[in-house]
């Protein structure tokens, strides 16, 4: 992401009655779970998301980017001038307002181009250059937080008072006062503008080896049928009832990662020292102070959700012991952990998934679920189903002027349903955002982020367990429940405190090898694991080299896990019947980023400076283990 004068850049993130039907359909034990994938050429439109919303076609981004190019000498006029008056500041935030919104537009379009096919060269070279011009964009304009602290607070408040066009850039102007410490000579700022394109070059290449050149040797099942291995199906390969199919995936997809480590070391070593850079170079005590001072968050958050969690394994060391005697195995390994535990796990067709997300959502009113409604079935806000090249896992991104849009790899499961709610979280908090707030404070940042979108889960999730009394598919749900706390509330956090260890070795200059990562990530999933789980440290150990995107965002990781807990607070309150809590909640997802991330939260309803969301949720989390553990006994 690119910050300019407040805002931050983009990062390169039917039938309306089908939900009439209650019949549940299970897919057959043994069923093929995978099939060789399309090419991009191949997907139905109607399955993509639509990038002509954004720009009709290549030749009208190249016009977009040809004017943003020939716009930016006009910042130019204002260096030096920032502090003349309120008027002369206004047309500069008028000017960079007007620019904002074309290169986040460039920015979505390049985007949507590469991420659902990182082999097309052509969409690489778009984006490309979309991120060379945000980057000339930051250093076009990295004189004018200098200037502006050299005016000081009190005057640009008084100019919010006197000149209309700047009074929405009050809180803005806090904002700046705040990190004022840390913010360079307009010289120096100039210049870690200009790193920034070059110092995604470590991430990029790790993302691109991961999405557009590995190739992973096909998972064998029980009967000798190979399946495709690949980003969009190794989940539900994971999940299947098949051992052998299991074990042979998750082997071959750690040691695809594992024939490159060495390159992929190099590469995160590359971006974690970039990080200590960047802090230093800003004067902060250490990168995770940056990291979170950024997002104006107290570094005690991370430090009590690390606490908390390590407090809380036992929780998980229980949930493994109950999924050992539900698959009746003497030992459990880490390729056992997303096993489903039902041979008939329920079929969800997209359309179906988003009828019952709507149904779920419906405590917020009319206007939430037709929205979502309409942009998943009209609007083509989502990119569906899996096919060759296409980025792995799902996204929501978009800029100011355009819809959300939604990156998926559908497999017509619960866990796919529950992806999707997330994802519609994410977006229906922007479209609320983009609605309500000017676009300075149209960026909300992660920490509030994935409390909008673990809030859907929570809330789709309550509807489901309702509303479908069959054993097995309540025993499914569960699983598609404890899949998420896996990711948000197991897999997360040890990445956190993976990255912390792997920024305090950097910081005191020792080396970051790719045998020293993987042993240090595999003695955190020790921990998390205890003596429940049977382990292969060096295919558990490599998991860092699967995460492309999240260790590369500096802290960014731990902000799942504070994010589930806020959302499942914020929840309860809703599905309690609480006065108040949905209106409060929707004020949440209006209010975007025109608050500190605290104190919005604060208004709807929870404190997650405090470890008790975190415990509360640990107990959420505990409850799921206590129903499975009866539902299994009953058997």
């Amino acid at each position: 992401r690119l910050h300019v004068a407040g805002r931050t850049l983009p990062a390169a993130r039917c039938d309306p009655h089908v939900a009439a039907r209650t019949t549940i359909t299970f897919r057959r034990e043994g069923a093929a779970l995978s099939t060789a994938l399309p090419e991009r050429k191949d997907v139905p439109i109607e399955h993509t998301w639509d990038t002509a919303s954004v720009f009709e076609s290549d030749a009208a981004w190249e016009k977009a980017v040809e004017e943003a190019t020939a716009k930016l000498p006009e910042l130019a006029r204002f260096k030096g001038r920032l502090g003349e008056g309120p008027a002369v500041l206004a047309d500069w935030f008028d000017l960079v307002d007007e620019l904002y919104g074309l290169i986040g537009k460039i920015s979505t379009y390049a985007m949507l181009r590469f991420t659902v096919d990182t082999s097309d060269q052509q969409a690489a070279a778009i984006n490309d250059r979309s991120r060379a011009l945000m980057a000339q964009f930051g250093a076009a304009a990295a004189f004018a937080e200098p200037e502006l602290l050299a005016v000081g607070t009190d005057r640009l408040m008084q100019w919010a008072d006197e000149e209309p066009r700047l009074a929405v850039y009050r809180h803005y102007f806090d904002r700046l006062a705040k990190k004022a410490p840390h913010v360079r000579s307009a010289e120096v700022e100039e210049l870690l503008s200009l790193v920034q394109d070059p110092f995604r070059t470590a991430s990029s290449v790790h993302g691109v080896i991961s999405d557009a050149d590995l190739t992973f040797k096909p998972a064998v099942d029980s009967q000798g049928n190979e399946h495709v291995v690949a980003h969009g199906t190794i989940g539900s390969l994971l999940a299947s009832t098949d051992r052998e199919l299991r074990r042979t995936a998750w082997e071959n997809y750690a040691d695809a990662y594992i024939a490159l480590k060495n390159g992929l070391a190099n590469a995160l070593a590359a971006g974690v020292k970039q990080n200590v850079f960047m802090a230093r170079a800003r004067r902060y005590g250490s990168a995770l102070e940056a990291a979170v001072s950024a997002g104006h968050i107290p570094v005690e958050v991370f430090h009590n959700l690390i606490e908390t969690y390590r407090k809380h394994l036992p929780v998980w060391h229980r949930y493994w012991r109950v999924r050992r005697r539900a698959l009746g195995y003497d030992k459990l390994y880490v390729y056992d952990a997303r096993a489903a535990l039902t041979a008939r796990e329920p079929e969800i067709p997209y359309e179906q998934a988003v009828e019952w997300i709507a149904e779920g959502m419906r405590p917020l009113g009319d206007e939430y679920v037709e929205v979502l409604r309409r942009g998943c079935l009209e609007e083509r806000w989502v990119d569906r189903y899996p096919n060759k090249g296409k980025r792995a896992g799902a996204f929501s991104g978009g800029s100011y002027d355009t819809h959300p849009f939604i990156l998926m790899n559908y497999a017509d499961n619960l866990s796919s349903l529950s992806t999707l709610a997330h994802e519609l979280g994410h977006s229906m908090h922007s479209y609320y955002t983009r609605k309500h707030q000017p676009r300075i404070y149209s960026r909300y940042g992660i920490f509030l982020a994935e409390v909008a979108s673990n809030f859907n889960q929570a809330l789709v999730r309550a509807h489901l367990f309702e509303k479908n009394a069959d054993r097995d598919f309540q025993i499914a749900l569960i699983e598609e429940a404890m899949g998420n706390f896996h990711r948000y509330f197991f897999i997360m956090p040890t990445l956190a405190r993976f990255e912390l260890a792997i920024h305090q070795r950097a910081e005191k200059g020792q080396p970051l090898t790719a045998d020293i990562m993987t042993g240090l990530l595999a003695d955190l999933f020790a921990e998390g694991y205890g003596d429940e789980v049977e382990m292969d440290r060096e295919r558990v150990g490599i998991t860092w080299a699967q995460f492309p995107t999240h260790l590369y965002l500096n802290f960014y990781v731990y902000q799942y896990a504070t994010g589930i807990s806020g959302a499942h607070a914020l929840a309860r309150r809703v599905l309690d019947g609480e006065p108040g809590a949905a209106e409060a909640y929707l004020e949440f997802l209006k209010a975007g980023g025109s608050d500190y991330p605290l104190e919005i939260l604060k208004r709807a309803g929870v404190d997650l400076a405090s470890p008790q969301p975190v415990e509360e949720t640990f107990a959420v989390l505990e409850g799921y283990v206590e129903r499975l553990e009866r539902l299994v006994e009953a058997e």
